[in-house]
């Protein structure tokens, strides 16, 4: 297969998973509005940690492999701030809905790169940090700090993209000397073992329906990985990456069409701010890389 081929395959499964991503947020949001957030995050990962097994298992070196590490402390720590991560998350999935959280959240990119340079010492030129300003300026006008009460729960979303920055900084910075089978292996073990000890205190009885809507959620968790390792495995991410943005418009459509959220113009307007300043940041990173 050539490599445009491959960057078009790359394309259509990176596209695919924010499908599915999206689709996991709806049900998160579903599920924890209705039952406690630990408990549906903590189900979620048992069904990851036992995905991540059963692929180290039948990956070249076993489960042996995929374990050996010499940087035991910081995979676990990756692994237990993803899993907090996700719980901030589908908390502001409830309380503020899809589409105000995926607008601000997508700012993470743009933290990424300006935490690269105090965390990973990498140089961060003009052009980034002028970017940096742009979506700083629309993730407030999303927030809308200074118009009318301030709704505080609005930070969370920024919260939640400011952990997912440092935990995509930490997967880069242990990829140095493991490999990205390890770091998957350690990300869902830690996680799914963080989220048991919390999670088991606030288990509650789920209706049997529901139980349908959570085992679709794993599956869709599950099937979203899949999809990226894949889409990672046929192109470059940097081919590839200015495309998860389409986990914001699908994040919109589900947020409008099933749980009636409103599109606020403000919230456009910030949002394309953020976009804009995230592609330019990717794109500047591709040509310095």
């Amino acid at each position: 297969m050539t490599q445009q081929n491959n960057s078009r395959a790359g394309i259509a499964l990176m596209i695919a998973a924010t499908v599915v991503f999206a689709l996991q947020d709806g049900i998160s949001r579903h599920l924890a509005g209705t039952y406690n957030t630990y408990m549906v995050v903590m189900i979620r990962y048992w069904f990851f940690a036992a995905f991540v097994i059963a692929l180290a298992a039948r990956a070249p070196g076993g489960l042996k492999a995929a374990t050996h590490t010499s940087q035991l402390g910081l995979q676990v720590f990756r692994g237990v701030l993803l899993a907090a991560e996700i719980c901030v998350a589908v908390f502001g999935f409830t309380v503020l809905g899809l589409i105000d959280s995926m607008a601000v959240f997508i700012c993470y990119p743009l933290l990424v790169a300006a935490l690269s340079g105090p965390v990973l010492g990498e140089k961060v030129g003009w052009r980034r940090w002028a970017a940096i300003g742009v979506g700083c300026i629309g993730v407030l006008i999303i927030l809308q700090p200074g118009v009318g009460v301030f709704n505080p729960w609005a930070v969370i979303p920024l919260i939640s993209a400011l952990m997912f920055a440092v935990y995509g900084l930490l997967t880069r910075y242990v990829a140095r000397e493991d490999s990205a089978a390890t770091s998957f292996f350690w990300t869902g073990i830690a996680g799914a073992v963080a989220m048991t000890v919390v999670g088991m205190w606030f288990w509650e009885p789920m209706a049997q329906g529901d139980w349908l809507w959570m085992a679709l959620l794993c599956v869709s968790g599950v099937s979203g990985h899949w999809l990226l390792i894949k889409c990672y495995e046929m192109a470059e991410a940097s081919a590839v990456q200015p495309f998860a943005y389409f986990h914001l418009v699908w994040a919109a459509i589900l947020g409008i069409t099933v749980f009636g959220e409103a599109l606020r113009p403000e919230v456009v307007l910030g949002a394309a701010l953020v976009v804009s300043a995230g592609l330019f940041t990717l794109w500047r990173e591709r040509r310095q890389g």
